[in-house]
């Protein structure tokens, strides 16, 4: 169905899912300035401060976070900010896409569709699955779309979404239907005057809508004209806003889940289906991390050494300039200001103590409890210490990280394949009619992140070859997993070739190769005719 024509509730998602995303967003965003917003009450809806974190006894300590806790004014932030949560998410997206995946056309599919699936990686659909990847573990889903632009390529490609700038629309699970949406230009303060472009993708249609509203309104329609970011699109649509894809059997967007099922959703009907995000439930890790970590910085400040000096060891600047203390000079005139038997020290040293092992081991406890809590090997996260060690050693150390990721790879595999598919028929459609193209959905195999070195290789196919439990074929594939068929072939007939020339009885040769003897015995081979 097209667009709405009324004014609504903008994003129209259920309030905890927005308040969720706006957290986890602050935290992916890694800024101190949208964390202590975000918590103070100052957020994406309104701009209130929270008067109980201004309050002592109970009430003002369950409200409490450490970014929620307002700067005294007049004093500056000395909060830090350890930006875990972007750590978090890139690890997982590195895991998954680290090495670019595998699309394998079907079987029966022509030498065409295996092409354009090539040029597909080619022209960096990696990248892309690097960055969905990443805004999926932060906010628990990401969206991929086919587009297109004349002006910038005469193909199509492949681009994400992030999960809170998307309205879906499921059924049993599957994306029936997504509306995106992009604020154009916000020409005031106080957001009261919002643009937004709305793109919703159905199989085989796309519609397009420009809206003038506020920050909580979609507002009303405006002609895709009154805008430049949306003006090409006018002459491109029809009466009701949408254009064809060319691919009337195929939904140009895919939806891929992080993990499901999402905990804290499972019970909004609006939400049941999205994905759960790799912060969830260890915000308040997070929060205890940069509190601790602003703990020790705090306690490096206070350790800086400080001279008290009395009075009379300072030197004049002048009438009216005060006072100062030279603590390279080394002679002073006597007097009342040397020290004599029995008086006090006139020299106070203040300083405080460096809780460095205190402060390192907590920070690291509670790192571990968030990355364990997100899914991931504390290992994974870790510095090396520069030894070298191998594939198997690096899977064990971080099983449970691998683990997820392989979890993942079960809801990104089906993901891509769509897309994959979708992007052929758009490019079989009228619109690029790339002719022998088969529109079945690639397969799709994650490469993984962890790779044996040669020498594992090289043992584990010399194992294989002993036990004679794999063709040759098997053998070069598994040392040289980059090489495709052709290589692969090419390099099983030159070994062929070699292993004849040096012992032609034991490979069941014809005869000896060139500039090999003839035969004991002297005897010439003879030809048909029995002649030499």
């Amino acid at each position: 169905m097209p667009l709405p024509t009324a004014d609504t509730p903008w994003p129209p998602t259920d309030e905890r899912v927005q308040a969720a995303l706006a957290d986890w967003d602050a935290w992916y965003s890694s800024e101190p300035d949208r964390l202590e917003q975000r918590y103070l009450g100052r957020g994406y809806r309104e701009a209130v401060d929270r008067p109980a974190q201004h309050r002592g006894g109970l009430v003002g300590r369950l409200a409490r976070w450490f970014w929620g806790n307002p700067t005294a004014e007049g004093e500056k932030r000395e909060k830090l900010h350890v930006p875990l949560a972007g750590d978090i998410a890139r690890t997982s997206s590195e895991l998954l896409f680290s090495e670019p995946p595998t699309l394998k056309a079907a079987d029966e599919a022509s030498e065409a569709t295996q092409a354009a699936l090539d040029e597909l990686l080619e022209t960096g659909l990696q990248p892309t699955l690097l960055e969905a990847g990443e805004v999926c573990a932060a906010l628990g889903g990401a969206y991929l779309r086919v587009v297109w632009d004349e002006d910038v390529s005469d193909r199509p490609w492949i681009d994400t979404v992030a999960a809170d700038r998307a309205v879906p629309e499921f059924a049993y699970g599957r994306l029936r239907a997504v509306t995106f949406w992009t604020v154009l230009e916000s020409e005031s303060a106080d957001d009261r005057r919002v643009f937004r472009h709305l793109e919703k993708h159905e199989k085989g249609r796309i519609y397009h809508g420009l809206y003038e509203g506020s920050a909580g309104s979609l507002g009303s329609v405006r002609p895709l004209a009154d805008n430049p970011a949306t003006a090409p699109l006018a002459a491109m649509v029809d009466a009701e806003g949408g254009l064809d894809t060319g691919a009337p059997d195929h939904l140009t967007a895919s939806y891929v889940p992080n993990v499901r099922p999402a905990r804290a959703w499972r019970h909004i009907p609006t939400a049941a289906y999205w994905g759960q995000s790799d912060f969830q439930g260890i915000e308040g890790l997070m929060d205890a991390l940069d509190e601790t970590y602003s703990s020790w910085m705090r306690d490096i400040q206070n350790g800086k050494g400080r001279v008290v000096v009395p009075s009379v060891m300072l030197e004049s600047l002048g009438p009216g300039q005060g006072a100062a203390w030279n603590e390279e000079r080394r002679i002073y005139s006597g007097l009342n200001m040397l020290q004599r038997p029995g008086d006090p020290n006139p020299l106070t040293v203040v300083q405080f103590e460096i809780r460095v092992e205190e402060h390192r081991d907590t920070c690291q406890s509670l790192m571990e409890q968030a990355v364990r809590q997100a899914g991931y090997s504390a290992g994974t996260f870790g510095e090396s210490d520069g030894q070298a060690v191998t594939a198997t050693e690096v899977k064990a150390r971080n099983r449970r990280s691998l683990s997820t990721a392989g979890r993942k790879g079960k809801y990104w595999g089906p993901g891509v394949a769509d897309i994959c598919a979708a992007y052929l028929a758009v490019l079989a459609g009228p619109r690029f009619r790339v002719s022998g193209l088969d529109l079945t959905p690639p397969k799709v195999e994650l490469q993984d992140g962890v790779t044996e070195g040669p020498i594992e290789l090289a043992t584990a196919a010399e194992l294989l070859a002993r036990a004679e439990a794999a063709s040759k074929e098997t053998l070069v594939s598994m040392v040289h997993p980059d090489w495709d068929k052709d290589q692969v072939k090419a390099e099983v007939a030159l070994m062929k070739k070699e292993s004849a020339l040096a012992d032609p009885v034991m490979t069941g040769a014809e005869g000896p190769g060139p500039g090999f003897p003839p035969p004991a015995g002297g005897e010439q081979s003879k030809d048909d005719s029995g002649e030499a």
